[in-house]
């Protein structure tokens, strides 16, 4: 599967197995042991991403996680008065963006933080990507500003877009690039050190890319079942087909009652052998997510369990190869 465009700019226990979901410690849990007292501070909004700045970075800079406990919700996180000191002696702020963590948006802006690179610009799917650069490195395209607004409408996220991009490693590959231009020109003295992390992340990555490409080989056309769309680009770059009955994502997504007819037809999916594997977000289970669980116990569909949170001890990729084999396992049977 070739790379995506490159878009650079200046302003991703089994981990498929653990049952863990967005989380949050605040702005005092330092995530990646970057060196304190560096002089140079970068905040990061999730533990994914403050894995991937760490790695990058070494001892270069300290940097912090606002939320990375298993049982927080970026989506509905409201930031502490540490969180905002945090963001405001940032030097640099690392984001998901989408509407997945609004806090993070609210507190860079109000701190009128100048270097922010937020990761969602780096999927290939979302609204505006490929417009806001093709001019300029550092242009605000149109498009992207009309994403923007609607992204912002109802503070909600963007219809029909999958702010879950750090399972798309691909995305994640263009945002390391990113992330180690923009370190390079911060963090000058480090540069070096930044480039032949930033070559040895990108590796680990493509190694990644690959083995996705192999179940894409085996198992391509498979159908999964989302229960949310945590673990969508993943599967994707799998070779998987979506085949989850319109409508239910969303709505468990969004904390609503899954609509009786939807729950019927993704229920009749499942029993009537539509369906090769479920996927599903356990920090957004109700009455019926378990409902559709249960009916894929009974009809014999494995169920793999993704998490929002990066596990303890593990780094970015480490945790995607074991979702990406936890896949493997289930559709091999």
């Amino acid at each position: 599967m070739p790379r995506r465009r490159l878009v650079l700019a200046s302003a991703l226990a089994l981990p498929g197995l653990v049952l863990a979901g967005c989380s949050s410690a605040g702005a005092d849990a330092d995530a990646g042991g970057a060196a304190e007292g560096s002089g140079f501070s970068i905040v990061a909004s999730t533990s994914v991403y403050a894995s991937l700045v760490s790695e990058l970075v070494g001892d270069a800079a300290e940097v912090t996680a606002i939320v990375d406990s298993p049982t927080q919700d970026p989506h509905s996180y409201e930031a502490t008065a540490r969180d905002q000191l945090a963001v405001q002696e940032a030097d640099l702020v690392v984001l998901n963006g989408g509407g997945y963590d609004p806090f993070m948006e609210q507190l860079a802006d109000e701190a009128g933080v100048e270097h922010v690179i937020t990761a969602v610009e780096y999927s290939h799917e979302y609204p505006g990507a490929e417009d806001e650069h093709a001019e300029d490195e550092h242009a605000e395209g149109e498009a992207t500003e009309e994403a923007h607004d609607h992204e912002h409408e109802g503070h909600d996220h963007i219809e029909g877009f999958n702010e879950h991009v750090w399972y798309d490693p691909y995305a994640m590959a263009d945002l390391v690039e990113a992330l180690g231009a923009e370190l390079g020109e911060l963090l000058p003295d480090a540069g070096a050190d930044i480039q032949a992390s930033q070559e040895d992340l990108l590796a680990d990555i493509e190694g990644l890319e690959a083995s996705l490409e192999g179940i894409a080989a085996d198992h391509g056309g498979a159908h999964a079942f989302f229960t949310e769309p945590v673990g969508g680009y993943l599967a994707e770059a799998a070779g998987l087909e979506d085949a989850t009955a319109e409508g239910f994502a969303e709505a468990v997504e969004e904390g609503q009652d899954v609509p009786p007819a939807t729950l019927l037809a993704a229920l009749d999916a499942i029993e009537g052998g539509e369906i090769d594997v479920l996927i599903t977000n356990t920090q957004t289970a109700g009455a019926e997510t378990q409902r559709v669980i249960d009916a894929a116990g009974e009809a014999g569909v494995p169920v793999v369990e993704y998490a929002e949170t990066l596990p303890e001890g593990e780094t970015y990729v480490s945790w995607m190869t074991a979702n990406a084999e936890a896949l493997e396992q289930a559709l091999a049977g």
